[in-house]
């Protein structure tokens, strides 16, 4: 068996879910899995995220008469540097245990190479290069960012290099392109070469 918040992390990326629940999973049903517990942020009337410690879930609508129409969820794995075992809430910890305070990038891609299960590293974007490196599964749409280097105001002090920053889902196939396409065009000339 793999040990304590290792297994959770295997299971978010392999499935693309969180306990079962998928970014498109709206509100009730996220508060009905993961409980009561969150602080929720409205931004206007179209966007809105519930942070449940570890786990946040977003949703997007057209206007306010309209349903929330879930957008993605992210697992904000840096927050567990802080060594406050009650972040990822009650019934992640009932479900897989302790969890680590840092989790290393190298020992979650073995475990889910021996799984059959791939990450490939897809183009970064500019802003967060070198510092940050993302890796994607393409089955489940998971990205996985990953601290690169270590940079002053960039990255957190409490993470290496080669710590896991965040989990996120979905990673679009159509953004996965966008990004290649972009890293393969180059920076953009600069006014005095043209």
């Amino acid at each position: 068996m793999t040990p304590y918040s290792l297994a959770f992390y295997t299971d978010v990326v392999t499935t693309g879910t969180v306990l079962g629940l998928r970014p498109t999973d709206p509100p009730e049903r996220v508060a009905e899995v993961l409980g009561p517990d969150f602080a929720e942020n409205v931004l206007g009337a179209g966007a809105m995220f519930r942070d449940y410690g570890l786990a946040e879930f977003s949703w997007h609508r057209a206007d306010a008469g309209r349903p929330w129409s879930g957008h993605h969820f992210t697992l904000q794995v840096h927050r567990l540097a802080r060594r406050d075992r009650t972040l990822p809430g009650p019934e992640l910890r009932a479900r897989y245990g302790r969890f680590t305070p840092r989790l290393r990038f190298a020992k979650l891609r073995g475990l889910l190479e021996r799984r059959g299960v791939p990450l490939i590293e897809v183009p970064e974007s500019a802003g967060n290069t070198p510092y940050f490196r993302t890796f994607w599964q393409p089955g489940s749409r998971v990205s996985v960012s990953v601290i690169g280097t270590y940079g002053e105001y960039s990255t957190p002090d409490s993470l290496r290099v080669g710590d896991v920053y965040a989990v996120q889902a979905p990673l679009t196939r159509e953004e996965v392109e966008w990004r290649r396409a972009r890293a393969s065009a180059g920076p953009p000339a600069s006014p005095a070469a043209r």
